[in-house]
């Protein structure tokens, strides 16, 4: 089964951490770039055409011509996971699809609009017991805020209508999430109006960012003597205001200092007043951010001046984290992010009033020194602080507080059997509990209970995702994996991101095979797993060879009944012939079908019809067989066992029989033979008749009996209706969680 976790683990021993860590960093670097070049095509699919499962999906809501918030907000925070054991994928908005609900833990919705497609995705993800949580960097998300700012203020009617509704439908995405992700203090505050818990986890350096920061170091210019250069790097046409703040103190150095220039990086309109010193102005257009540490890291001094106002006080520090870690000091507007991570006169400047940009400018201008010790000292911060190596642990931390306790079936297939139904009932009672599940299918993708284009299936009314593991690579972590067949364990034997094995035996299986069979080998072994697995049983019979001849020590999970979908009816015996049901693979030596119809076969013809019902095999050319009914989906075959009058159920092994505690439910008749699987519940005369192995004549005679003998019926009724009663799955839900807990 591909394994790509186990794969990473391979190439950590095979070629050391540098070359893993490498690799992974690559593998988000390509993610990333998919996704932005995918994002202006709602109709391209970003994804490969695998099925991954992981821990975590990033929904971007940030267009590829917007591409820095993402980076920071998505790559960076990807990366920070990264370092930490926790993989994650990225996928542009409009990409998204409903089947991606299925592959994930948890969402992070950044900067994303409300959709049709969102909405619901969420809603079913919520239903899922998944988590769903919004990230943001800017005050967007509400009108209130946005209407402060200058350049919104300045957009005709119909542009704003656009960009105000695109701020409205950001804020409903936030609304209908869990929690909020953020960059700073003050947009925690506002966020924690609209959800119940905000974290923050400040924007910090890539590892790509870093080492193209250490490489412009080692180049830089040195100027002293009163020869400096200023840096502004605007960004974006919406800091015309913020500039206006340092406008009066650049004039005046300028005119002090001829050989100091100002160099303006972004989009700024430059006041008239600067034409004079043109001579001393260098500008420079929008620069690739790979291009960008060696662009700051020529100039002497970086400004960032903020206007105050609601919107500013939310903003982040990036700015000083960039010049930092290239050695240039930062003087700055005492407010926000930068008040709170620059210490003034330590790591930088920050400026209150007019005056302090001047003597701000100044003071870096004409002393070399304190340059040198003020970028030295912000670099030492930052290096430690502010890069991803250094800042994943809580949000990594926190990402795994949020996740609901998860739960994996693997399962052979997802065709219908008793042992398939068995696990599927055990997902809707931990669904019900708040479970994360899904089904790890190892058969063939298509099965015959009812799915979602294989991604999901539908039973007892709930959404159960499947995960098929020809088709899926598994990073993701599980609190708790079940194995429910010899032939699943492998999964929990060789995945390591698994914190609790279960091993649910539902029969003895190495006799599923004839002796000498290889296959009886690894199902024996399965017993005697190398992981430390905890073992659950749904009969006492397996439960008592489980530790007599393997010392495995089990707890009993009770067998249940859905009474809401095996309803019962009063069978008429009255009509014209008697209908016999047989159910069972008849390839399967233990199922003994062959048994049933030498029994069938001998009654009258004119008197009984037979119908036969098997998942799998088909009927042998001798069986008298008036109606076949092939692979029946689960949801038909209670209305299947209304039809009929009798099961005639001949079992050799059973490590539990639905098939008779179906038919009784459902008011109609069994005759049986008894094994390990049925006597649990079977009681001769009380609900059911039984017959003793190969006695064909007296099985003969119980169906007779049941339809000569009306006060036998309504005995073998009663009984049949209390026995299915007591194995109602609600009787049997706490004992049943119980084991998972």
């Amino acid at each position: 089964m591909p394994n790509l976790l186990i794969k990473s683990y391979k190439t950590i021993k095979e070629e050391g951490i540098k070359v893993f860590s490498q690799k992974t960093l690559r593998y988000l670097n390509s993610k990333l770039e998919n996704n932005t070049n995918t994002s202006n095509n709602t109709n391209t699919s970003n994804k490969e055409s695998r099925k991954v499962f992981m821990d975590v999906l990033f929904i971007n809501g940030c267009d590829a011509s917007v591409p820095h918030p993402a980076r920071y907000r998505v790559k960076h925070q990807q990366e920070q996971l990264a370092l930490n054991n926790i993989i994650s994928n990225s996928i542009y908005y409009l990409n998204l699809t409903p089947k991606d609900v299925y592959q994930y833990r948890l969402f992070i919705f950044f900067r994303c609009p409300i959709t049709d497609t969102i909405r619901d995705f969420i809603k079913e993800a919520k239903s899922l017991n998944k988590t769903v949580l919004f990230d943001i960097d800017d005050l967007v998300f509400d009108t209130q805020y946005t209407d402060t700012i200058p350049y919104v203020k300045a957009l005709n009617e119909k542009d704003k209508s656009i960009y105000d509704d695109g701020v409205i439908r950001m804020g409903e995405t936030l609304d209908m999430c869990d929690a909020a992700i953020t960059t700073t203090e003050a947009l925690a505050k506002e966020l924690s109006k609209h959800v119940p818990e905000v974290i923050i986890n400040r924007n910090t350096a890539s590892e790509r960012m870093f080492e193209l920061s250490e490489k412009a170091l080692h180049h830089k210019v040195v100027r002293k003597n009163g020869a400096a250069v200023i840096g502004y790097f605007s960004g974006s046409i919406t800091h015309n205001a913020d500039f206006a703040l340092v406008e009066p103190a650049i004039i005046k150095i300028l005119k002090e200092f001829p050989k100091v220039k100002l160099c303006i990086c972004g989009l700024l309109d430059l006041p008239d007043q600067f034409k004079e010193f043109k001579n001393q102005i260098i500008i420079s257009p929008f620069v690739d951010w790979e291009e960008l540490p060696e662009l700051i890291s020529s100039v002497d001094i970086n400004i960032a001046p903020l206007e105050e106002s609601i919107f500013n006080e939310a903003k982040s520090e990036n700015k000083w984290v960039e010049a930092a870690l290239v050695k240039t000091p930062t003087i700055a507007s005492n407010l926000g992010a930068f008040k709170t991570m620059i210490k003034d006169r330590e790591t930088g400047y920050l400026c209150s009033k007019a005056s302090d940009w001047y003597a701000g400018l100044r003071k870096l201008i004409i002393d070399y020194d304190e340059r040198e010790r003020i970028s030295n000292n912000a670099y030492e911060f930052v290096k430690r602080n502010c890069i991803t190596l250094s800042t994943g642990i809580p949000l990594t931390k926190y990402i795994q507080s949020k996740l609901s306790s998860n739960i994996a079936f693997i399962t052979p297939s997802t065709n219908i059997s008793g042992g398939i139904l068995v696990a599927l009932k055990h997902c809707t009672l931990l669904q019900d509990e708040g479970y994360d599940v899904q089904i790890i299918n190892q058969g063939e993708p298509n099965g015959n209970i009812s799915t979602n284009n294989k991604l999901c299936i539908n039973f007892d009314d709930h959404n159960i995702p499947v995960l098929n593991s020809s088709e899926c690579d598994f990073y993701g972590s599980f609190d708790n994996v079940v194995a429910t067949m010899w032939t699943t364990i492998s999964f929990t034997e060789t995945y390591p991101n698994i914190k609790q094995r279960f091993y649910l035996v539902q029969n003895f299986e190495p006799d599923f095979y004839s002796p000498n069979n290889p296959l009886r080998v690894p199902a024996n072994q399965s017993y005697s797993p190398h992981n430390k697995t905890k073992f659950i049983t749904i009969s006492h019979w397996c439960q008592k060879w489980l530790l007599t001849d393997y010392l495995q020590k089990s707890q009993y999970a009770p067998n249940g009944l859905n009474q809401s979908l095996f309803y019962p009816k009063i069978r008429d015996f009255t009509s014209s012939k008697i209908r016999i049901l047989i159910e069972g693979d008849p390839e399967s030596y233990y199922k003994n079908v062959d048994e049933s119809f030498r029994i069938t076969n001998q009654l009258d013809k004119n008197k009984f019809e037979i119908w036969f019902m098997s998942y799998n095999g088909m009927p042998k050319p001798w069986y008298r067989c008036d109606k076949f009914l092939h692979s029946v989906p689960y949801e038909a075959v209670s209305e299947i066992y209304r039809q009929c009058h009798i099961l005639v159920k001949s079992s050799i092994l059973e490590s539990f029989s639905y098939p008779p505690l179906e038919m009784m439910s459902t008011g109609g008749f069994v005759v049986a033979r008894l094994n390990e699987g049925n006597k649990e519940y079977l009681r001769n005369e009380i609900n059911c008749l039984l017959y003793n192995p190969q006695d064909i004549q007296t099985a003969i005679k119980c169906i007779n009996d049941i339809v000569s003998n009306a006060e036998l019926r309504r005995q073998l009724y009663e009984g049949g209706q209390k026995t299915a009663t007591k194995r109602n799955w609600e009787n049997c839900r706490d004992s049943i969680l119980s084991l998972y807990r």
